[in-house]
């Protein structure tokens, strides 16, 4: 310990000290009710949302991955297994990955979270109509508690994460063909799913008493409820230091000075959830299928400009919340690194990272007939990437790298990592739970 209190002086001599955040409180969430969180549970692990009855939400959002899935970019529908031992299997090969890496859900109760995915294409905006603005129609922002609770339409209608392929089932349809609101349509398939399987009638009645029969928007502001108790997270080390309960001290004291000094990592990650909330050009490997309309045919996925149009925003993405960073390898929209250290070093310089990368490192399960690397295999995007990158080069020594890396640790909650109430023996569809 006493040599870590020496190099803590020597790093944060002539440091520039920023002030840390203030500490959560209560006041930073929106009151829950139980009765929804305990349905919001028993829907999250039950794979009768998706077109098959084969992906839960809990399949690409697992407590054992940190609630995420342990891989770069994931596979959806018509893969099998959890984590990173799922696969492709022949006879239900999924048509493509998931374009974007899964991000973890912690905090995400928490009011500040006004906006959502790595994009940010749904957030909160009072002047539009329930409040939200989303890709979707008019239409499909009406009767949502929030902005959570809104986020659950794109999983399920999504071919290649819940819903299906075309012709596969009634939900796929029903999407392909336009149907998502209205009677027949896929929210409408999925809420008669849920009113017609027996074990759910109590737990509705209960989560939402007086209503006449479940629509979408209960089963999404129940699951929205859930995730907001199950895994909000502020008992971590660091909470517990900005509260005054037991201070933080060796490497975690030193890397803390140089997170919220001159490493400048707070200027992006501030807030008592570690982010602004913003859009930066990192310029984080770009592979896989990118995100993309169905008609184009290349890999480029611009993140922010895909929703603003703006060219001042092609390939900024979200700034993540660092909550329980350490445990949610890997890391960047696309899970481009699976090293958290490695991570740090190449954030600190990425147009010199990109001429390192190393693909043999990736987490990527094997997909027949991918095309992964379209973007990494051409110089006009490549060149595009490097030019969008908007952060000055950063030197960082491996002892700082290492002292950032013990600061991080200090945000891991086991009580969030563990989940509150945990997963379930069997949901009431009698369909199996990932475990």
């Amino acid at each position: 310990m006493r040599i870590w209190a020496i190099i803590a002086a020597v790093l944060c001599a002539g440091m520039a000290l920023a002030d840390p955040p203030r500490a959560v409180t209560e006041a930073d969430y929106a009151p829950l009710d139980m009765a929804q969180v305990r349905l919001g549970r028993m829907l999250f692990y039950d794979p009768i949302l998706s077109g098959n009855r084969n992906i839960s939400c809990a399949t690409c959002h697992h407590p054992k991955f940190a609630t995420a899935d342990g891989l770069a970019l994931g596979l959806g529908e018509g893969a099998v297994g959890l984590g990173p031992e799922r696969r492709a299997v022949p006879d239900t090969l999924p048509e493509a990955r998931i374009p974007r890496n899964a991000p973890a859900l912690f905090n995400l109760g928490a009011s500040e979270f006004t906006r959502l995915f790595h994009d940010g294409r749904i957030e909160a905006d009072a002047g539009k109509p329930g409040g939200l603005r989303t890709p979707m129609g008019a239409e499909m922002t009406q009767g949502f508690a929030n902005l959570l609770s809104a986020q659950t339409m794109f999983p399920v209608l999504s071919a290649d994460e819940m819903a299906g392929h075309y012709s596969e089932n009634d939900v796929s349809q029903a999407v392909r063909q336009g149907r998502i609101t209205g009677s027949g349509g896929a929210w409408d398939i999925l809420s008669r799913r849920v009113a017609d399987t027996p074990g759910y009638a109590p737990l509705v009645a209960a989560a939402f008493p007086g209503v006449g029969g479940i629509g979408f928007t209960h089963i999404s502001d129940a699951i929205a409820a859930f995730v907001a108790f199950e895994w909000r997270s502020d008992t971590s080390p660091f909470d517990a230091h900005l509260r005054g309960q037991a201070a933080l001290t060796g490497p975690a004291r030193a890397g803390m000075a140089l997170f919220y000094g001159d490493a400048g990592c707070g200027t992006c990650h501030g807030g008592p959830f570690q982010t602004d909330h913003g859009f930066h050009a990192m310029g984080v490997p770009q592979f896989g299928p990118g995100k993309a309309a169905s008609f184009e045919s290349h890999a480029r996925d611009t993140g922010r400009m895909r929703v603003t149009g703006h060219t001042e925003d092609a390939y900024a993405f979200r700034t993540p919340s660092l909550r329980n960073v350490t445990e949610t390898a890997p890391y960047g929209h696309t899970g481009s690194h699976a090293d958290l250290a490695a991570f740090i070093a190449d954030h600190a310089d990425p147009a010199a990272a990109l001429d390192r990368f190393d693909r043999a490192t990736l987490r990527l399960p094997d997909l027949p007939g991918a095309q992964d690397w379209r973007h990494m295999d051409t110089p006009q995007d490549q060149a595009a990437l490097r030019a969008a990158i908007t952060v000055a080069p950063k030197a960082l020594s491996d002892r700082h790298i290492a002292a950032l890396v013990a600061f991080l640790g200090s945000l891991r909650d086991p009580v969030a990592l563990t989940g509150r109430l945990g997963v379930p023996d069997g949901v009431p569809s009698g369909l199996p739970v990932d475990r």
